[in-house]
């Protein structure tokens, strides 16, 4: 397996996608008495409670999201600041009883909220946490120390040792767990890897930028050492992503040796049913060697279709902070997905604000400069006052909006939306789409984890920046060829990788008994 065998990622991709024809023949039912715990529970270790007296950022969130580094930023985190991240990214924020049982809803949202993501910790002595590597488990709100004494220089090396972020004195690291997903939405998990632990890292990231914490997404890194680091069984859960938390620091300390630590944990359910696609996808996205590495940061490929000059449309920026003095913490409480929506139109003004606030950029090793982006935002407006239905494209660098076909395609956008109805009744729709053969061309295979995960901290930062307005917001899934011949000509050449509806939010109706 090479990550330079880029047919690999197109395969996977061909396989995986949505059509009128695979969603009406799928004969896929869900098997209750397999479902996977939605927790990884280790067995014999001590917990390590985190604080609970959490505090409310003075900054608003609309004013956050912009940002893509912290004013006056600090060099270290405390304990407390880690339960603040921790919480407000991955934590339970709501409790929802059924005659079933209990729902536990976290802070980010997640595709069946079947919660696939792990986050671990890797760090140097703390104020109020010593140095070592710890999982973290929301269910209650703690730490489990797997290896004592500062891992960080292991890290460091992972990511070819140039990557200051991965000095800091606080690493994030995401995981995900194949089986978790895969019960409900198969071999499809692995682009729900990408969409899920990217509205994670939309949470974790704006809270550093609350807490004037610096941080950095660093996806080039040697998938071995930090799955050893961890003590992983990559046939079941394995690294995606690294946040570095904090300036990074010099002259590391030299690191404890690592030896397979033998940790239980309890089953995910009695039966995993195994689909080798999404693993053998994963096999190919690996990277080897420190020279991979290293030649992973750069400039992201350029796609950005030019601009035709006709009915183009400046948002409008004018105060826009003043739709919303949310801060993040209360925003992040009350964020759910959508069940429906109204067709009350979004005023101009609330659209500019949800798509300037989240295209600003992502400190991420595999965007370059500040602002790139490797997806491309198409809308299909369907009620947004003075803006005409119709779809578009969002030049996002320069503000503006580009009318591509003028016409009302709610009933199209529910189809595309995979016959659903939110899209077709939201106020309008953002769908990511990417150049592939360009992304793959420039950083393997490993280019399509790239893509899916910023896709899914873009719709991330929607759900927030919706949310902090009084606003509603789903992630969807879609027909993916239909989306693309919809878009096309424009979009010719690119394909489908997430689907956004926004608007105003129906409330649910209260239960008869």
């Amino acid at each position: 397996m090479s990550n330079r065998d880029t047919e690999a990622a197109l395969r996977y991709h061909e396989q995986t996608k949505h059509s009128p024809y695979s969603v009406r023949v799928d004969q896929h039912y869900l098997d209750w008495s397999i479902q996977p715990r939605p927790f990884k529970l280790y067995e014999g270790l001590e917990p390590i409670q985190l604080p609970r007296d959490l505090i409310e950022s003075e900054s608003s969130l609309l004013s956050l999201l912009p940002r893509i580094q912290p004013e006056q930023p600090r060099s270290r985190p405390s304990l407390k600041d880690v339960a603040q991240l921790l919480f407000f990214s991955a934590g339970i924020t709501k409790k929802k009883s059924y005659p079933g049982g209990e729902i536990l809803f976290r802070a980010a949202s997640c595709t069946g909220a079947l919660y696939e993501i792990n986050l671990y910790l890797v760090c140097a002595e703390l104020n109020g946490l010593a140095a070592g590597v710890y999982h973290f488990d929301p269910r209650d709100f703690c730490l489990y120390c797997l290896r004592p004494g500062d891992h960080r220089q292991i890290v460091a090396s992972a990511c070819a040792g140039k990557e200051s972020a991965a000095a800091a004195s606080l690493t994030v690291i995401s995981t995900g767990t194949y089986w978790r997903n895969a019960w409900k939405y198969r071999a499809r998990t692995y682009r729900h890897f990408g969409w899920d632990n990217g509205t994670l890292l939309a949470n974790l990231l704006t809270m550093c930028t609350a807490r004037r914490l610096p941080a950095q997404l660093i996806l080039g890194f040697l998938d071995g050492e930090i799955n050893r680091l961890l003590d992983l069984d990559t046939d079941r859960e394995v690294a995606l992503s690294i946040v570095g938390v904090g300036e990074g620091e010099e002259n590391l300390p030299a690191p404890p040796k690592v030896t397979p630590l033998g940790l239980r944990t309890l089953p995910l359910s009695e039966i995993e049913v195994d689909y080798p696609e999404m693993r053998k996808m994963h096999g190919f996205t690996l990277l080897e060697s420190r020279q991979e590495a290293a030649e992973w940061r750069g400039d992201a490929p350029a796609s950005v279709p030019p601009k035709k000059g006709e009915r183009i449309f400046d948002l409008d920026l004018d105060d826009f902070h003043s739709l919303s003095q949310e801060s993040p913490e209360r925003a992040i409480r009350r964020r759910g997905s959508s069940r429906s929506f109204t067709h009350k139109a979004l005023s101009y003004k609330q659209f500019s604000s949800l798509l300037h606030t989240c295209a600003q950029g992502i400190p991420a090793d595999f965007l370059g400069l500040p602002g790139s982006s490797i997806n491309n935002w198409y809308l299909i407006v369907n009620s947004v006052e003075g803006l005409p239905a119709g779809s578009y494209f969002f030049h996002r660098q320069q503000g503006q909006i580009e009318l591509l076909k003028e016409g009302d395609f709610r009933g199209l956008a529910g189809h595309l939306g995979l016959g659903q109805g939110l899209p077709k009744d939201a106020s309008f729709n953002v769908f990511f789409l990417a150049d592939l053969d360009s992304i793959l061309h420039r950083f393997g295979n490993r280019g399509y984890r790239a893509a899916q995960l910023e896709a899914g901290i873009l719709g991330g930062k929607l759900y927030l920046a919706a949310y902090a307005q009084g606003l509603g917001a789903t992630g969807l899934t879609f027909f993916d060829d239909e989306v693309i011949e919809f878009f096309s000509p424009h979009a010719e050449g690119e394909s489908a990788i997430f689907l956004m509806a926004l608007g105003h939010g129906r409330k649910p109706r209260p239960l008869r008994l």
